[in-house]
């Protein structure tokens, strides 16, 4: 949608002071305004929000009848984000004593049958790659509520094997272990 200047600048002061609010360094923001062609959409005006961090990405999406009013509900969710990173991230890293992190290399050849079963079955439409940090399960707790995915894949940092952290639908979470080989 073209993007007025006085939305341009109405996004950038609602979003810029939100993130203002909770003084966190280096801070990138990037903010998405769309409109929705479906006409039995009642929200149809949708604002969404990344901010990288530091290792983290913070995601917001929010949709409501009037630009301004997604942009406004989306500037609140960001702030609500940005504490709940603030505290259960930064600060506990504050009074966090030093560890030593085990980094040894994640076995991939599992991941790679496991593409190519799904390949066999169906087309795979999109490939990412990532890097699996070590995180303790709380940690990735964290990070799948900032990034408000279904699902986040890390290095358990203690057993150095793959987990997989679900959301369920019936609410709560799931943890998919990598059996260790015997």
């Amino acid at each position: 949608m073209p993007v007025t200047d006085a939305l341009r600048q109405y996004a950038e002061e609602k979003i810029g002071n939100s993130m203002k609010v909770m003084d966190i360094d280096p801070l990138v923001a990037e903010v998405v305004l769309y409109v929705e062609k479906n006409p039995a959409n009642p929200r149809p005006a949708c604002c969404e929000v990344t901010l990288r961090t530091k290792g983290h990405i913070i995601r917001v999406e929010e949709c409501e009848e009037d630009m301004y009013a997604a942009i406004d509900v989306a500037a609140a969710k960001v702030v609500r984000q940005l504490r709940k990173y603030k505290t259960k991230v930064i600060d506990r890293k504050l009074r966090a004593v030093d560890e030593t992190i085990r980094t040894e290399p994640v076995p991939t050849k599992d991941l790679d049958q496991l593409m190519e079963e799904l390949a066999a079955d169906e087309e795979v439409v999109r490939v990412k790659e990532i890097e699996f940090e070590p995180l303790t399960e709380e940690e990735a707790l964290v990070k799948i509520d900032l990034l408000g995915h279904d699902f986040f894949a890390y290095t358990d940092r203690d057993t150095s094997m793959v987990n997989v952290l679900y959301r369920r639908d019936d609410g709560g979470y799931g943890l998919l272990k990598q059996r260790e080989e015997a």
